[in-house]
């Protein structure tokens, strides 16, 4: 299930008194996660193309959301859910990003303050071996892979937020850390994703 699958199962329609609608509060929801999301999605496809994903995530989120249920996701993993579901439709573009990052590195040149940061962002996050590595990686591991290790999610969030198996996260995320570790060595993963 993903995010997008999440905002849709079930209406919000049982909440307590006196309690405020994610629809009363989504300005506040957008403030707080959206640069957060924002530099997630920066750092899987490029700054060039984050407005437009980060844009349609909250997008998805404001049209879906009397139907988020704040029982079955928090807003942050159901968000991320959303945004991973719509990187996954761009995975082509994520492929090539990480190949030409892991040919040239970060383009030092990007114009622009937030560019420049979420550049900066993405060459600590994906230096140029890592870069490579990552586009090699089946999509599904990679989503689970970072998710854990840009956004910081916990094993319970990427289940809710990718509508998988809690145990199915522990084996993508071995998969993938074992894929990495074939093609970069031990020593070059803990570096990178402790970073």
């Amino acid at each position: 299930m993903t995010g997008e699958t999440i905002a849709t199962a079930v209406p919000w329609a049982a909440r307590a008194p006196g309690e405020r609608t994610l629809d009363e509060h989504f300005d506040e929801v957008f403030d707080r996660y959206f640069g957060e999301i924002h530099n997630y999605v920066a750092q899987r496809l490029g700054p060039d193309h984050a407005e437009d994903i980060v844009a349609e995530t909250f997008l998805t989120a404001f049209r879906k959301r009397a139907h988020y249920d704040p029982s079955r996701a928090g807003v942050r993993a159901w968000l991320y859910g959303i945004a991973t579901n719509l990187i996954g439709k761009q995975r082509r573009l994520e492929a090539r990003t990480l190949r030409a990052l892991g040919r040239f590195g970060p383009d030092a040149d990007a114009p622009g303050h937030e560019d420049a940061v979420a550049l900066r962002v993405s060459a600590q996050s994906l230096r140029p071996n890592l870069a490579a590595a990552l586009a090699e990686l089946d999509r599904r591991d990679r989503d689970v892979l970072l998710l854990v290790a840009l956004a910081g999610l916990s094993h319970d969030e990427i289940a809710t937020a990718l509508g998988i198996p809690y145990g199915t996260v522990g084996s993508r995320l071995s998969r993938a850390r074992r894929k990495l570790r074939g093609l970069l060595g031990a020593h070059v993963l803990e570096e990178a994703t402790h970073a």
